[in-house]
Protein backbone atom coordinates (compact mmCIF):
# COMPACT_ATOMS: atom_id res chain seq x y z
CA UNK A 1 0.00 0.00 0.00
CA UNK A 2 1.24 3.31 -0.76
CA UNK A 3 1.24 5.59 1.64
CA UNK A 4 2.61 9.06 0.43
CA UNK A 5 -0.05 11.66 0.44
CA UNK A 6 -1.54 13.05 -2.56
CA UNK A 7 -0.86 16.57 -3.61
CA UNK A 8 -4.32 17.70 -2.32
CA UNK A 9 -4.04 16.07 1.33
CA UNK A 10 -0.47 17.89 1.50
CA UNK A 11 -2.27 20.98 1.28
CA UNK A 12 -4.56 20.30 4.34
CA UNK A 13 -1.93 18.95 6.59
CA UNK A 14 0.25 22.22 6.60
CA UNK A 15 1.34 24.46 9.90
CA UNK A 16 0.08 27.50 10.39
CA UNK A 17 2.24 29.93 9.21
CA UNK A 18 3.38 32.04 11.83
CA UNK A 19 1.72 35.39 10.75
CA UNK A 20 -1.75 33.33 12.14
CA UNK A 21 -0.32 32.31 14.72
CA UNK A 22 0.89 35.66 16.24
CA UNK A 23 -2.77 37.32 15.33
CA UNK A 24 -4.67 34.66 17.07
CA UNK A 25 -2.35 35.26 20.47
CA UNK A 26 -3.05 39.07 19.87
CA UNK A 27 -6.65 38.48 19.28
CA UNK A 28 -6.65 36.49 22.87
CA UNK A 29 -4.61 38.93 24.83
CA UNK A 30 -6.77 41.73 24.17
CA UNK A 31 -10.12 39.67 24.89
CA UNK A 32 -8.53 38.73 28.01
CA UNK A 33 -7.45 42.51 29.18
CA UNK A 34 -10.58 43.50 28.23
CA UNK A 35 -13.01 40.77 30.44
CA UNK A 36 -9.95 41.46 33.19
CA UNK A 37 -11.00 45.20 32.92
CA UNK A 38 -14.80 44.42 32.65
CA UNK A 39 -14.43 42.72 35.79
CA UNK A 40 -12.56 44.90 37.94
CA UNK A 41 -14.66 47.28 40.05
CA UNK A 42 -15.24 50.82 40.01
CA UNK A 43 -13.38 52.86 42.14
CA UNK A 44 -16.14 53.95 44.23
CA UNK A 45 -18.33 57.12 44.57
CA UNK A 46 -17.03 59.62 46.76
CA UNK A 47 -20.12 61.26 48.08
CA UNK A 48 -19.57 64.77 50.49
CA UNK A 49 -21.86 67.09 52.35
CA UNK A 50 -19.79 70.22 51.77
CA UNK A 51 -20.90 73.43 53.51
CA UNK A 52 -19.34 76.88 53.56
CA UNK A 53 -20.29 78.98 56.50
CA UNK A 54 -18.85 83.05 57.19
CA UNK A 55 -18.89 82.76 60.76
CA UNK A 56 -18.64 86.46 61.70
CA UNK A 57 -16.02 87.09 63.95
CA UNK A 58 -16.58 86.48 67.67
CA UNK A 59 -17.37 90.19 69.18
CA UNK A 60 -18.47 90.00 72.83
CA UNK A 61 -20.89 92.96 72.89
CA UNK A 62 -24.39 92.89 71.98
CA UNK A 63 -26.32 92.42 70.16
CA UNK A 64 -25.15 89.24 68.21
CA UNK A 65 -22.49 88.56 70.96
CA UNK A 66 -20.52 85.66 70.40
CA UNK A 67 -21.69 83.83 73.26
CA UNK A 68 -25.20 84.29 72.45
CA UNK A 69 -24.62 82.57 69.14
CA UNK A 70 -22.28 80.13 69.50
CA UNK A 71 -24.82 77.62 70.66
CA UNK A 72 -26.94 78.03 67.96
CA UNK A 73 -24.10 77.72 65.58
CA UNK A 74 -23.51 74.43 67.25
CA UNK A 75 -26.93 72.85 66.56
CA UNK A 76 -27.02 74.09 63.10
CA UNK A 77 -23.82 72.34 62.07
CA UNK A 78 -24.80 68.99 64.04
CA UNK A 79 -28.21 69.17 62.32
CA UNK A 80 -27.29 69.87 58.88
CA UNK A 81 -24.18 67.38 59.83
CA UNK A 82 -21.77 68.01 56.89
CA UNK A 83 -18.13 66.42 55.99
CA UNK A 84 -16.63 69.27 55.93
CA UNK A 85 -16.77 73.01 56.06
CA UNK A 86 -15.12 75.87 54.81
CA UNK A 87 -15.08 78.94 57.47
CA UNK A 88 -14.81 82.01 56.98
CA UNK A 89 -14.03 85.18 59.37
CA UNK A 90 -13.55 82.66 62.63
CA UNK A 91 -10.73 84.23 65.01
CA UNK A 92 -8.57 81.82 67.20
CA UNK A 93 -10.31 81.60 70.23
CA UNK A 94 -13.98 81.67 68.60
CA UNK A 95 -12.77 78.59 66.44
CA UNK A 96 -11.20 76.57 69.61
CA UNK A 97 -14.92 77.25 70.83
CA UNK A 98 -16.47 75.19 67.76
CA UNK A 99 -14.21 72.77 68.06
CA UNK A 100 -14.87 72.04 71.51
CA UNK A 101 -18.76 72.17 70.85
CA UNK A 102 -18.38 69.37 67.84
CA UNK A 103 -15.63 66.87 68.46
CA UNK A 104 -16.61 65.01 65.71
CA UNK A 105 -14.49 67.30 64.10
CA UNK A 106 -10.98 68.23 63.72
CA UNK A 107 -9.90 71.50 62.02
CA UNK A 108 -6.76 73.31 59.70
CA UNK A 109 -6.08 77.04 59.63
CA UNK A 110 -3.74 80.20 60.07
CA UNK A 111 -4.85 83.35 60.98
CA UNK A 112 -4.35 85.95 58.03
CA UNK A 113 -2.03 88.05 60.57
CA UNK A 114 0.29 85.18 60.40
CA UNK A 115 -0.08 82.46 63.41
CA UNK A 116 -3.33 83.01 65.55
CA UNK A 117 -3.68 86.44 64.72
CA UNK A 118 -6.30 88.22 62.39
CA UNK A 119 -9.77 85.55 60.72
CA UNK A 120 -8.95 82.30 59.49
CA UNK A 121 -9.97 80.64 56.65
CA UNK A 122 -10.68 77.42 58.86
CA UNK A 123 -11.33 73.57 57.37
CA UNK A 124 -13.04 71.34 59.83
CA UNK A 125 -13.43 67.58 58.90
CA UNK A 126 -15.28 64.98 60.04
CA UNK A 127 -11.96 63.21 61.78
CA UNK A 128 -13.86 59.38 61.42
CA UNK A 129 -13.76 59.71 57.45
CA UNK A 130 -11.13 61.63 56.50
CA UNK A 131 -7.15 62.71 57.23
CA UNK A 132 -5.52 65.53 56.11
CA UNK A 133 -2.47 64.10 53.82
CA UNK A 134 -1.16 67.66 52.95
CA UNK A 135 -2.13 71.73 53.01
CA UNK A 136 -1.13 75.35 53.00
CA UNK A 137 -2.07 78.20 52.80
CA UNK A 138 -0.90 81.82 50.63
CA UNK A 139 -2.24 85.59 50.65
CA UNK A 140 -3.98 87.14 47.81
CA UNK A 141 -1.15 89.36 46.61
CA UNK A 142 1.43 89.67 44.19
CA UNK A 143 3.34 88.15 47.15
CA UNK A 144 1.40 85.28 47.80
CA UNK A 145 4.04 83.46 50.09
CA UNK A 146 4.45 86.95 52.41
CA UNK A 147 2.43 86.35 55.42
CA UNK A 148 -0.23 89.39 55.81
CA UNK A 149 0.24 90.96 52.49
CA UNK A 150 -1.98 92.80 50.22
CA UNK A 151 -2.24 94.14 46.99
CA UNK A 152 -4.78 95.55 44.63
CA UNK A 153 -6.53 98.21 46.45
CA UNK A 154 -7.42 95.79 49.78
CA UNK A 155 -7.26 97.43 53.29
CA UNK A 156 -6.94 94.07 54.96
CA UNK A 157 -5.13 91.26 54.01
CA UNK A 158 -6.68 87.98 52.07
CA UNK A 159 -5.98 84.30 52.20
CA UNK A 160 -6.95 81.03 50.97
CA UNK A 161 -6.25 77.58 52.33
CA UNK A 162 -5.88 74.80 50.53
CA UNK A 163 -6.23 70.73 52.30
CA UNK A 164 -5.29 67.62 50.62
CA UNK A 165 -8.15 64.87 52.03
CA UNK A 166 -7.63 61.04 52.02
CA UNK A 167 -11.02 59.21 52.82
CA UNK A 168 -10.06 56.17 55.24
CA UNK A 169 -12.24 53.78 53.91
CA UNK A 170 -11.62 54.31 50.53
CA UNK A 171 -8.35 55.79 50.05
CA UNK A 172 -10.03 58.12 47.84
CA UNK A 173 -8.81 61.64 47.99
CA UNK A 174 -9.59 64.97 47.38
CA UNK A 175 -8.89 68.49 47.14
CA UNK A 176 -10.52 71.27 49.66
CA UNK A 177 -10.26 74.83 49.06
CA UNK A 178 -10.99 77.80 51.46
CA UNK A 179 -11.21 81.91 50.48
CA UNK A 180 -12.47 85.30 51.30
CA UNK A 181 -12.31 87.89 48.87
CA UNK A 182 -12.11 91.14 49.73
CA UNK A 183 -15.38 93.33 50.05
CA UNK A 184 -14.97 96.23 49.03
CA UNK A 185 -11.94 96.63 45.94
CA UNK A 186 -13.54 95.01 43.05
CA UNK A 187 -9.82 95.07 41.08
CA UNK A 188 -9.05 93.11 44.43
CA UNK A 189 -11.52 90.38 43.39
CA UNK A 190 -10.57 90.10 40.08
CA UNK A 191 -7.13 89.29 40.58
CA UNK A 192 -7.85 87.20 43.99
CA UNK A 193 -10.39 85.16 40.92
CA UNK A 194 -6.89 84.78 38.57
CA UNK A 195 -4.61 83.70 41.05
CA UNK A 196 -6.78 81.09 42.72
CA UNK A 197 -7.39 80.38 38.72
CA UNK A 198 -4.02 79.84 38.63
CA UNK A 199 -3.38 77.87 41.29
CA UNK A 200 -5.64 75.21 40.78
CA UNK A 201 -4.25 74.97 36.96
CA UNK A 202 -0.80 74.25 38.60
CA UNK A 203 -1.91 71.51 40.62
CA UNK A 204 -2.70 67.98 40.86
CA UNK A 205 -5.32 67.66 38.26
CA UNK A 206 -6.45 63.78 38.65
CA UNK A 207 -8.78 64.01 41.69
CA UNK A 208 -11.67 66.03 42.85
CA UNK A 209 -11.16 69.75 44.15
CA UNK A 210 -13.59 71.73 45.30
CA UNK A 211 -13.41 75.50 46.27
CA UNK A 212 -15.64 77.66 48.66
CA UNK A 213 -15.69 80.73 50.38
CA UNK A 214 -17.46 84.00 50.74
CA UNK A 215 -16.41 85.69 46.97
CA UNK A 216 -18.09 89.04 48.25
CA UNK A 217 -19.82 89.37 44.35
CA UNK A 218 -22.90 87.88 42.78
CA UNK A 219 -22.82 84.07 41.82
CA UNK A 220 -23.12 84.35 38.03
CA UNK A 221 -23.18 88.10 37.60
CA UNK A 222 -19.52 88.60 38.45
CA UNK A 223 -15.75 88.98 36.95
CA UNK A 224 -14.38 86.98 39.54
CA UNK A 225 -17.37 84.08 39.19
CA UNK A 226 -16.44 83.88 35.42
CA UNK A 227 -12.74 83.48 36.00
CA UNK A 228 -13.45 80.60 38.65
CA UNK A 229 -16.08 78.98 36.53
CA UNK A 230 -15.79 79.26 32.86
CA UNK A 231 -12.00 79.65 32.81
CA UNK A 232 -11.14 77.63 35.78
CA UNK A 233 -13.25 74.96 34.54
CA UNK A 234 -15.31 74.59 37.93
CA UNK A 235 -18.89 73.98 37.90
CA UNK A 236 -20.74 75.67 40.43
CA UNK A 237 -22.60 73.20 42.47
CA UNK A 238 -25.71 75.59 43.12
CA UNK A 239 -26.95 75.42 39.41
CA UNK A 240 -25.48 71.86 39.20
CA UNK A 241 -28.25 70.77 42.16
CA UNK A 242 -31.52 69.49 40.95
CA UNK A 243 -33.29 70.57 43.93
CA UNK A 244 -32.34 74.06 45.63
CA UNK A 245 -33.66 74.75 49.54
CA UNK A 246 -34.38 78.27 49.79
CA UNK A 247 -33.66 79.54 46.24
CA UNK A 248 -34.49 83.10 46.17
CA UNK A 249 -32.62 83.77 49.32
CA UNK A 250 -29.86 86.00 49.46
CA UNK A 251 -26.69 84.24 51.65
CA UNK A 252 -25.69 87.73 53.80
CA UNK A 253 -28.50 89.10 55.80
CA UNK A 254 -26.53 91.09 58.30
CA UNK A 255 -28.62 89.95 61.12
CA UNK A 256 -31.73 91.96 59.16
CA UNK A 257 -34.63 90.17 58.14
CA UNK A 258 -33.95 87.36 54.76
CA UNK A 259 -34.05 89.28 51.66
CA UNK A 260 -35.34 87.49 48.47
CA UNK A 261 -32.91 88.35 45.91
CA UNK A 262 -31.54 85.43 45.06
CA UNK A 263 -27.96 87.14 45.56
CA UNK A 264 -25.67 84.39 46.52
CA UNK A 265 -22.44 85.91 47.81
CA UNK A 266 -21.17 81.97 48.97
CA UNK A 267 -20.05 79.61 46.66
CA UNK A 268 -19.35 75.79 46.78
CA UNK A 269 -17.59 74.90 42.87
CA UNK A 270 -16.33 72.05 42.10
CA UNK A 271 -14.25 70.04 39.22
CA UNK A 272 -16.27 67.58 37.58
CA UNK A 273 -18.60 66.51 39.76
CA UNK A 274 -20.46 63.00 38.68
CA UNK A 275 -23.16 64.62 40.77
CA UNK A 276 -25.06 67.02 42.44
CA UNK A 277 -27.79 65.92 44.82
CA UNK A 278 -29.06 68.83 45.76
CA UNK A 279 -28.11 72.76 47.58
CA UNK A 280 -29.42 74.68 50.03
CA UNK A 281 -29.21 78.39 51.81
CA UNK A 282 -29.74 77.43 55.38
CA UNK A 283 -31.88 79.85 57.73
CA UNK A 284 -31.63 78.11 60.94
CA UNK A 285 -32.46 80.44 63.61
CA UNK A 286 -33.58 80.31 67.38
CA UNK A 287 -35.86 82.41 68.97
CA UNK A 288 -34.91 85.10 66.11
CA UNK A 289 -31.02 84.56 66.37
CA UNK A 290 -29.32 83.81 63.28
CA UNK A 291 -25.60 82.47 64.37
CA UNK A 292 -23.81 84.80 61.88
CA UNK A 293 -24.49 87.42 59.42
CA UNK A 294 -24.36 84.72 56.65
CA UNK A 295 -26.48 82.03 56.15
CA UNK A 296 -24.29 78.70 55.50
CA UNK A 297 -24.73 77.12 51.90
CA UNK A 298 -24.59 73.48 51.59
CA UNK A 299 -24.58 70.96 48.80
CA UNK A 300 -24.47 67.32 48.44
CA UNK A 301 -21.38 66.70 45.31
CA UNK A 302 -20.68 63.07 44.41
CA UNK A 303 -17.35 62.39 42.10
Amino acid sequence: MDFRATPGQNAGMRHTSPLRLAVGLIACAVCLIITRAAETPAAPALTLRVMTFNLRFASLQPPHAWPERRPIMKHLVEREAPDVIGTQEGVYYQLRDLAADLPVYDWIGLGREGGSRGEFMAVFYRRDRFEPVAYDHFWLSDTPEVIASKSWGNQIPRMATWVRFRERATGREFIFWNTHLDHQSEPARQQAAALIRDRIAAGDQTVPLLLVGDFNCFGGASVAYTRLTQEAGLTDTWFAAPARENEDFNSFQNYEPPKHHRERIDWILARRPAAVERAAVVTYEENGQTPSDHFPVTATVRF
